[in-house]
């Protein structure tokens, strides 16, 4: 199951874009949306020069499986310890 509905519409980079970044905001701490914000972005901005579209879908696809991924394991450990930090502080 897709982490919000609408997954299988994706279809274009920018859709997929859209799409992640409203993922993010269904994470449950700001650190972790913006950390997953981030990661995004960067994504899209290191494949931004792919024309492919054999490949940009392969991208698209694994994008999508992997946000899945990671949706259901941040409910899996909030579910399992709710006052447990998510992401390790960067402070050292």
């Amino acid at each position: 199951m897709a982490p919000l509905p609408g997954a299988e519409l994706v279809q274009r980079p920018l859709q997929l874009y859209r799409y992640l970044l409203r993922c993010c905001r269904q994470l449950p701490t700001k650190g972790i949306q913006e950390h997953y914000k981030h990661a995004v972005r960067q994504g899209f901005r290191v494949h931004s020069d792919e024309d492919n579209p054999e490949r940009i879908q392969q991208i698209i696809k694994r994008a999508i499986e992997d946000a899945d991924w990671i949706m259901n394991k941040l409910r899996t450990i909030s579910a399992a310890n709710p006052s447990s930090q998510l992401l390790p502080s960067s402070g050292g």
